[in-house]
C-alpha cells in the first residue's frame, strides 16, 4: 500500500535524480557564511548597541530597584515604616 511521497516504489520515466552527487554550485552556496558573519555580523551588531543598550539599562535598573523595594516592603523594617504599630 504506497503512501503519498514514497520514493521507494515506482521509478518514473523522464525524471532524473541526483541523490549521490551534488552540484559544485549548490555545495558552495554557503561557503563563507560563518566567517562572513563573524566580521560583518559583529560590525552590524556593534553599530546597533547604542539603540538597545539604553532601554536595557533602564529596564534592568527598574528591575533591580523593584526587587530591592519589594524585599524592603516585605521585611520587618518595611512593615514598621509603612504601617507603624497598626495591627490587623
Amino acid at each position: 500500500n504506497p503512501w503519498w511521497g514514497d520514493t521507494e516504489i515506482l521509478k518514473q520515466r523522464g525524471i532524473t535524480t541526483y541523490s549521490e552527487s551534488l552540484s559544485p554550485f549548490r555545495q558552495r552556496a554557503s561557503k563563507d557564511i560563518f566567517r562572513g558573519w563573524l566580521f560583518n555580523g559583529y560590525q552590524r551588531l556593534a553599530s546597533q548597541v547604542p539603540y538597545w543598550i539604553v532601554p536595557f539599562v533602564i529596564g534592568y535598573g527598574t528591575y533591580v530597584w523593584a526587587k530591592k523595594r519589594d524585599a524592603w516592603q516585605n521585611s520587618k523594617a518595611g512593615h514598621l515604616a509603612l504601617h507603624g504599630s497598626e495591627s490587623h
